[in-house]
C-alpha cells in the first residue's frame, strides 16, 4: 500500500450507497475522464448545477492526476477545475468512438434512461432538465423536458432498460455490426445494440433476452469479439463471436 498515489479526490463527500458514478476510460488526447454521480438524494440532485462540486459531472485529468490547462473552467472563479460537462445523473457507462468522441448512457428516472454525446463544457441539465417522470410516478420537481443551455440527449429510453456498461463494436469480428455501440441492460436483461449514424441512432436492436441474465457490462477484445459480464450470484463472462 506504500505505493498508492491518490491522483483524484472527488468532493464534496457524501454518505450513501446511490449514484457514486462511476466509470474510467482514457480519451485518444492521452487524457483520462472519470464520471461521477451526484448521489440520488434529493438534496444532493442541485450538486450536479454547481462547478463547485464534482457530482453529477465529467472530470478530465491528465494521467499524474494534474488538470489540463484547456479544461472548460480552469482558472474560472469558484469553479473545479477538472470539471468537463455537468448536469448528469447516474452514468453507467462511458466510451470513446472511432472518431475519437466520448459517448456516456446513463440511468435516468422512470422513463429517462440516456444516451448522450459528451462536449467539452456542455450542461446535460440533470436535475432542471430531463425526461421521464419519479419512480414513484409523481413530476420531477422543478424539471423541463427541454431547457435552454442544457443538451438534449441524443437518444432515450421509456420504458427504461436501466443500462450499465457500453462499447462499441469496430466490426472486425461482426463486419455489418461496425460502428454499433452495444449496451448492457440491467433492468430489461439483455444486450441493446443501437445503429448510430453522425450524432443520431437510427436503429436499436435487442440480443441475448432470451438468457434473462442482468448485463453489467460488454466490450470488445482484441480479437474483435464481444465480451460481457452478467451480474447475478453465480455471475457469467459471455463471449460472442461469429460461427465457425
Amino acid at each position: 500500500m506504500d505505493a498508492v498515489e491518490v491522483l483524484f479526490r472527488a468532493q464534496p463527500t457524501y454518505d450513501n450507497e446511490l449514484h457514486f458514478g462511476s466509470r474510467l476510460a482514457f480519451g485518444p488526447d492521452g487524457m483520462l475522464y472519470i464520471t461521477l454521480g451526484e448521489r440520488s438524494d434529493t438534496p444532493m440532485r442541485p450538486q450536479a448545477q454547481s462547478l463547485a462540486s464534482h457530482l453529477g459531472k465529467t472530470i478530465r485529468i491528465a494521467p499524474d492526476g494534474s488538470v489540463p490547462p484547456d479544461n472548460p473552467f480552469a482558472g474560472r472563479a469558484g469553479a473545479l477545475p477538472e470539471i468537463w460537462s455537468t448536469g448528469h445523473r447516474n452514468v453507467q457507462s462511458a466510451a470513446f468512438d472511432a472518431a475519437g468522441r466520448l459517448w456516456e448512457v446513463e440511468m435516468g428516472t422512470r422513463g429517462g434512461d440516456e444516451l448522450n454525446l459528451v462536449r467539452r463544457g456542455a450542461n446535460f441539465g440533470w436535475p432542471i432538465a430531463a425526461y421521464g417522470v419519479e419512480y414513484s410516478g409523481a413530476d420531477i420537481a422543478g424539471a423541463e423536458t427541454v431547457r435552454e443551455g442544457t443538451e438534449q440527449p441524443v437518444y432515450y429510453w421509456d420504458p427504461v432498460i436501466a443500462p450499465s456498461g457500453a462499447a462499441w463494436h469496430s466490426g472486425t469480428a461482426f463486419p455489418a455490426w461496425r460502428g454499433s455501440l452495444f449496451v448492457g441492460a440491467l433492468g430489461q436483461r439483455r444486450l441493446v445494440r443501437l445503429t448510430v449514424e453522425g450524432e443520431r441512432v437510427v436503429g436499436e436492436e435487442h440480443l441475448l433476452a432470451e438468457r434473462g441474465k442482468r448485463i453489467r457490462d460488454v466490450r470488445e477484445g482484441p480479437d474483435g469479439a464481444l465480451y460481457v459480464v452478467t451480474d447475478d450470484d453465480n455471475g457469467q463472462l459471455l463471449r460472442i463471436a461469429p460461427r465457425g
